[in-house]
């Protein structure tokens, strides 16, 4: 999966500043101050009107129609946190910092600084065992390597994991909250813990306040249930596309970057509609490559990148949303089942 000659990874090497070249010349990694302007706004008012309207409403079933909206707005607002986490949106750190801990923290209720560091962790090594702690996540297995060390009930998800993959995604906003105060009660350094901590309790506090005030016992459970439930779907369904079922390599491998973040990503197509949806995150190729480019030049980028792996012979995986998410199933129910896939030889 990746060249002995030194002559050829030289060749290689130079392929990411070829095309690194000509991504800069298109002025495709120039900041889009409009667009984040407005799309922040957006999120902003809608976060405003949606507690607003939950308050307007006060003791009422209609509430879990707000929840679900609700949920909407989170990820939203964390898809903003992860591009300012690439510091896609402001010139400085400072800036995007800032950004990431309002959207992250406070309107999300997710620590900006531990997924920061827990997803540059990804994206050096996408898809690499022992490397991405994207494919550590139990109880799911994503190698027969995890799979064979799964015992008793473990492994007995493991076997029936494609079928439980999207309930389990109901917990995921769930488990990313707890991972968020298990993180900032750890002992691993994390900038700015005092403002974090703050603006979490700050949105957790808030949020349970004005849900067991308002609302009656049984309706405050459906609450979060409905919220947290859609939350973690939106986010798993978000995600699961980028690179679940693509091929996964061994630590050891020691393929190209430019190869590395290719061949390892899925891009999926829709048009604006899938962009907005997504967060811009189904140009998974496109923002693997250059993690720093604005999430709304990513569509932009795409031919450039597509003609450009075209003519150097590397595959450029692209489907629909409904295929990507058949293709992940795919591969867990491969491996649940001790079948694996064989992949072709990464090129």
């Amino acid at each position: 999966m990746s060249d002995t000659s030194i002559g050829a990874d030289r060749q290689r090497g130079s392929d990411y500043a070829d095309l690194s070249r000509q991504v800069r010349a298109a002025g495709l990694l120039e900041r889009r101050r409009g667009h984040y302007t407005v799309r922040i706004g957006l999120v902003v008012a809608s976060f405003v009107g949606l507690w607003g309207l939950f308050a307007r409403l006060g003791e009422s079933w209609w509430q879990l129609g707000v929840a679900a909206a609700l949920a909407v707005v989170f990820a939203q607002a964390g898809f903003i946190g992860h591009d300012a986490g690439h510091r896609q949106i402001a010139r400085t750190r400072r800036g995007n910092d800032l950004i990431g801990l309002v959207h992250g923290n406070l309107l999300t209720g997710l620590s900006y600084g531990w997924w920061v560091d827990k997803h540059n962790r990804h994206h050096a090594h996408p898809n690499t065992e022992g490397k991405d702690p994207d494919i550590t996540v139990a109880p799911l297995s994503f190698t027969t390597g995890q799979a064979r060390r799964r015992r008793g009930l473990g492994a007995l998800v493991v076997r029936f994991q494609a079928y439980l993959f999207f309930p389990l995604l109901l917990l995921e906003g769930l488990h990313l909250h707890a991972n968020s105060v298990k993180a900032l009660l750890g002992p691993r350094p994390i900038a700015r813990r005092p403002a974090e901590v703050g603006l979490l309790a700050l949105h957790l506090g808030g949020y349970l306040a004005a849900v067991l005030l308002v609302l009656s016992p049984a309706q405050a459970v459906a609450f979060i249930a409905v919220n947290q439930g859609v939350l973690g779907l939106y986010l798993g369904c978000s995600f699961a596309p980028n690179h679940k079922g693509m091929p996964i390599l061994a630590a050891e491998d020691n393929v190209d970057y430019l190869r590395r973040q290719v061949l390892t990503s899925r891009n999926v197509r829709g048009g604006r509609f899938v962009d907005a949806l997504l967060g811009g995150l189904n140009y998974q190729i496109e923002h693997h490559l250059f993690p720093s480019m604005p999430c709304p030049n990513l569509r932009h980028a795409r031919p450039l990148i597509r003609r450009f792996c075209a003519e150097h012979d590397i595959d450029y995986h692209e489907t629909t949303l409904g295929r990507s998410w058949a293709e992940a199933l795919r591969h867990l129910d491969d491996i649940g089942s001790g079948e694996p896939r064989t992949d072709a030889a990464l090129r």
